[in-house]
C-alpha cells in the first residue's frame, strides 16, 4: 500500500469519526441536556459547527490531495469526490440558510421562520457519511499491501 493511499485511508475513517460524534452524537444530545436552552444550544451548536466545517474543509483538502497521488480504483475515487462535494454543497447552500434562521432566534425574534434547512443538512450528513464509508472500505479492500 503506497503512502497516499495510507493518508487517505487515514483521513477517510478520521472524518468519519468527526461526523458519527459531533452530527449524530453530540448534535442531537445537547438540546436534551438540563438547562440547554433554544438559543444556548444554537450557540453551542454554531461555535461546534464553525470548527468541525474547518476541520472537515482541511481532511477534505487533505483527502483531495491524497487521492490525486494515489490515482484510486474508481471504487475509491468516486465516494471520495463524492464527500468532498457534499461538504461543498453543505457549506454553501444549506450552512447559510442555518445561520440566517440562528440569527434571527438569538437575536430574540420568537416568530422565526422555521427552517427545513436542517433536515436537508442531516439528509447530507448521512450521504457524506455513506460516501465515507463506501470509499473507505473500498480502500481498504482494493489496495495490496506491498
Amino acid at each position: 500500500m503506497s503512502g497516499p493511499v495510507l493518508v487517505a485511508i487515514g483521513l477517510i475513517f478520521t472524518w468519519i469519526g468527526l461526523v458519527v460524534g459531533i452530527s449524530f452524537i453530540e448534535a442531537p444530545i445537547k438540546f436534551r441536556a438540563p438547562g440547554v436552552t433554544l438559543q444556548i444550544g444554537l450557540g453551542i451548536g454554531r461555535l461546534v459547527f464553525r470548527v468541525t466545517n474547518t476541520v472537515e474543509g482541511l481532511l477534505a483538502a487533505g483527502l483531495a490531495g491524497a487521492v490525486i497521488l494515489a490515482m484510486p480504483a474508481p471504487v475509491v475515487l468516486v465516494p471520495s469526490a463524492a464527500a468532498v462535494f457534499v461538504l461543498a454543497a453543505q457549506l454553501v447552500f444549506v450552512r447559510p440558510r442555518l445561520t440566517r434562521r440562528s440569527n434571527a432566534v438569538l437575536a430574540g425574534e420568537s416568530d422565526a421562520v422555521r427552517s427545513h434547512a436542517h433536515h436537508a443538512y442531516v439528509a447530507l450528513e448521512g450521504a457524506k457519511l455513506v460516501a465515507l464509508l463506501v470509499g473507505g472500505i473500498a480502500a481498504l479492500t482494493t489496495t495490496t499491501v506491498s
